[in-house]
């Protein structure tokens, strides 16, 4: 049965059973800003299930086609290499909208499978949410399955939610037997594998979740299904792997024909998935593009010119692979055939441009690769490839896969949270093309706005520009939010790791807008995000003012920054670079590159340093310089920052540093300089957080109350603390050792020979108690069995005697065979964990 019959199938059948058949949406999410692609079918029904939009039809039926390669739902590293991993899918799906519940929904289910499809229901097994009994009887009622063809989940797997709030509700999906041929261990036991493959998920939609963690029956529930077409399909044409069923074996062949290459089959693999993906995305409007969802296609299409180059093909190939999937597809999905020209010819393009590219990246990584230390590429060089020549990263891993070479993410992520921070510093909005528009309009028509905040906190100013909801309006009432523009501001924007400034707008005596953030958004206008108490309109003269109390704690914090940044340079060298910091009212973050963890030696050392510099109470000046002069007086600019012609340049102590923030007016002004955190972020990169000026002589008086609540608790002074510490923690040390041998001999004596077998059944104990007591035991010439049984799995210890028929460890293989599991051992005593909790122990007395 061809994949094309089966959707077909899918749809009549429910169509026959009252559902309405509905086109698949489009691959961009038009209800859903928080996805990035459609990724299941539920997507276009949300407004529906949030109660925001009434449905048309209460029982409709889809298939719905799907794309997972970016944010949460992220399968293209795994693409080629698993049996069932794609970007691209497609999602059969039946929905009832407060219609019917779970009798209807799990009946059409079992109907569909065993009846239409003529599925061996012998082959298929269900999970409901353990506390899903009206579920778990409907199944017995339905199906006849027996209980351990019904198994209880107690995880999120089987409860479905929309969010942290918002309607959600048990799920219950079905499983099929590929065989034992398989490897993997039922649903539910923790012994995944390629045997028992979900193909349907049956949610039921019947309760809301609140903020407060509460929920309540919704007045009309509701179902939400979804079957993954190529899953059914590989179990309907008998094959385990996705890549083998009729759709992508015409794919496959058409790219081995077209490369003249049969021989490296996950190549072909990728490229089939990818040119779906590629293919469906273009025809839905996106383009490959350097962010957001262009982005994410130019990653699919890179990875899959990566794989045509392992192909030994040097010319562009995908594009005429294009034709084949709108034969197979195309009826289907009639925007192929509309999109065809544009299809081909963004991928021809891609492809011809990728050469080059691909060409100087692989030079540098090879060049790169004989300085490999311990197999992991830098995070550095990784990041290199992707900035400057379009290496995604999953890209990155693929060619040195086969070398065995892994990368440093967490170094390369730095990087990239770098790169996101300085662009977040010059813009920061929502991606949408309207909104950006509104931004560069508001720009060409009231130019920049002056900023003075350097040498004021408030100023009047003249409003030329409110924006709410992503729209010019001429003015916001009492109650509203929005974006006021002024001509001039004292206002800091949010960049370069300092937060933007918060105050109020004042008009007479009167306060009509707080002020709760400032951002700087293209053409250098200065947004002020305010929640008004007042009406506020354009044309209106206000007076900004800045919270001062907030602006000074940031300046102390923004201030010691550098000192901070000094002080690790002169006593760590000059490797120490800045790597990224955070700047608020509350504390500083700043991160550097140094390769060994700070001892509290050298904190305190750091500490001292810093605090030396704020008791000089130096000046703190401000100069803006030719770029090329500043840094000839030695200024610290940071690494990859684009910097003007023309920059600003702050002298504090021996410091001196490129720098657009705000701060004090001299060092004393700091006041305290306490650092309360020092971590490692990636590779070779620290982080320290600390606190100034009055937070941190708060931080010092609570752990002097820490300190005295502890003397008084235990009843010493504070110089005795430590002292009186180790005591009791060597007293309570010791009686736990006395505790736990007491336990140990308790339950070496509690076995009792039950068919010449010596055995003790205890819920809820640690494998390590019940191997010490096995292992006390004063038995002899018999096999040992200790069981403990928890609410999640069964646990064994065995012992065997010299001379017994099996060994320990042949035993543990057969248990592990039969009942599932893990263990190991030597030849005379072995633990195994994971047996599902139902197995009872007669059952294991028969391998015994």
């Amino acid at each position: 049965m061809h994949l094309s019959e089966i959707r077909s199938l899918f749809l009549s059948f429910f169509e026959g059973k009252g559902h309405k058949i509905l086109p698949s949406s489009s691959l961009i999410p038009h209800n859903d800003p928080s996805l990035i692609f459609t990724n299941s079918g539920m997507v276009q029904f949300k407004d529906i299930f949030l109660g925001n939009e009434q449905p048309q039809h209460n029982r409709v039926t889809t298939s719905q086609k799907c794309v997972r390669a970016g944010g949460k739902h992220n399968d293209l590293e795994n693409v080629g290499y698993t049996a069932r991993h794609h970007t691209f899918f497609e999602m059969l799906g039946n929905f009832s909208f407060g219609d019917y519940f779970k009798e209807e929904a799990i009946g059409f289910a079992w109907e569909f499978l065993t009846k239409v499809l003529k599925i061996n229901r012998d082959k298929l097994y269900v999970t409901v949410y353990y506390k899903d009994e009206t579920a778990f009887t409907i199944w017995k009622k339905i199906a006849g399955l027996s209980d351990n063809r019904i198994i209880k989940i107690d995880t999120n797997d089987n409860f479905w939610s929309m969010g942290p709030t918002g309607p959600c509700g048990p799920c219950s999906e079905i499983f099929f037997d590929h065989g034992e041929q398989y490897e993997g261990g039922l649903p539910g036991s923790g012994n995944d594998g390629d045997r028992y493959v979900e193909i349907w998920n049956l949610v039921f939609m019947e309760n809301e979740q609140f903020e407060d963690g509460t929920m309540s029956l919704l007045p009309k529930p509701s179902i939400d299904t979804g079957i993954g077409l190529e899953r059914l399909t590989a179990v309907m044409q008998g094959v385990n792997d996705n890549f083998h069923i009729d759709i992508f074996h015409k794919l496959i062949s058409a790219s081995q024909e077209l490369s003249g290459n049969r021989d490296n089959l996950t190549a072909h693999k990728v490229i089939a998935d990818h040119l779906r993906a590629m293919s469906f995305l273009i025809a839905d409007g996106v383009l490959p593009s350097n962010e957001g969802r262009g982005y994410v296609l130019r990653r699919i299409m890179r990875r899959a010119m990566r794989y045509v180059q392992n192909l030994g093909y040097k010319k562009p190939f995908l594009y005429g692979l294009v034709p084949t999937l709108i034969e197979i597809m195309g009826s289907t999905y009639r925007e192929l055939y509309a999109a065809e020209s544009i299809i081909r010819s963004v991928i021809y393009n891609e492809e011809a441009r990728f050469g080059a590219t691909l060409e100087r990246g692989l030079k540098i990584m090879q060049d790169e690769i004989p300085n490999v230390r311990n197999n992991i590429l830098p995070g550095e060089v990784a990041f290199k490839l992707y900035d400057t020549y379009g290496f995604p990263l999953d890209l990155t891993k693929d060619i040195l896969r086969p070398q065995g070479i892994e990368i440093d993410e967490a170094a390369f992520n730095s990087s990239m949270a770098e790169q996101r921070a300085r662009a977040k510093a010059a813009w920061v909005g929502s991606g949408e093309k309207s909104q950006e528009k509104i931004w560069f309009d508001i720009a060409d028509k009231v130019g920049s706005t002056e900023f003075f905040g350097y040498s004021t906190s408030k100023m009047s100013g003249k409003v030329l520009g409110i924006v709410s909801n992503g729209q010019l309006v001429e003015s916001l009432n009492g109650g509203e939010s929005g974006i006021v523009i002024l001509n001039q501001t004292p206002f800091y924007g949010e960049s370069g790791g300092q937060v933007g400034d918060s105050g109020q707008f004042i008009r007479g005596n009167e306060v009509i807008c707080t002020v709760t953030n400032t951002t700087i958004y293209p053409g250098k206008v200065f947004g002020h995000h305010v929640t008004c108490d007042k009406s506020i309109s354009i044309g209106d003269i206000i007076e900004a003012v800045v919270d001062s109390a907030r602006r000074n704690k940031i300046r102390c914090n923004h201030s010691a920054t550098h000192l901070l940044h000094k002080a690790l340079r002169k006593h760590f060298g000059d490797s120490v670079v800045q790597k990224g910091s955070l700047v608020n009212d509350s504390k500083l973050r700043f991160d550097f590159s140094y390769n060994s963890q700070l001892d509290q030696n050298q904190v305190r050392l750091i500490e001292r340093e810093v605090n030396g510099m704020i008791r000089e109470n130096k000046e703190v000046t401000a100069k803006i310089m030719p770029y090329d002069s500043a840094v000839k007086e030695g200024a610290m600019a940071l690494f990859g920052e684009k910097y003007s012609d023309e920059v600003r340049v702050i002298f504090m102590c021996d410091s001196i540093e490129l720098c657009g923030g705000t701060h004090v007016n001299a060092t004393g002004d700091i006041g305290l300089f306490k650092i309360i955190s020092e971590s490692a972020i990636s590779s070779g990169v620290r982080r320290i957080e600390a606190v100034t000026a009055e937070a941190a002589f708060e931080h010092y008086n609570s752990r002097c109350d820490i300190i005295h609540w502890i003397a008084t608790t235990i009843k010493c002074s504070d110089d005795q603390i430590i002292d009186k510490v180790t005591s009791l923690l060597n007293d309570k040390k010791s009686l736990a050792k006395k505790l736990s041998d007491m336990e140990i001999s308790h339950l070496a004596k509690g076995f009792e020979v039950r068919n010449g077998i010596a055995i003790q059944e205890k819920d809820n104990l640690d494998i390590n108690t019940m191997r010490s007591a096995v292992m006390a035991s004063k038995i002899n010439d018999t096999v040992i069995l200790f069981a403990s049984r928890s609410a999640n799995s069964l646990s064994l210890v065995i012992s065997v005697p010299k001379g017994y028929k099996y060994t320990a460890k042949s035993l543990c293989d057969t248990i592990c065979n039969k009942f599932g599991g893990k263990g190991g051992g030597s030849i005379d005593l072995v633990q195994i964990g994971g047996i599902a909790p139902s197995i009872k122990i007669s059952e294991i007395f028969s391998v015994i």
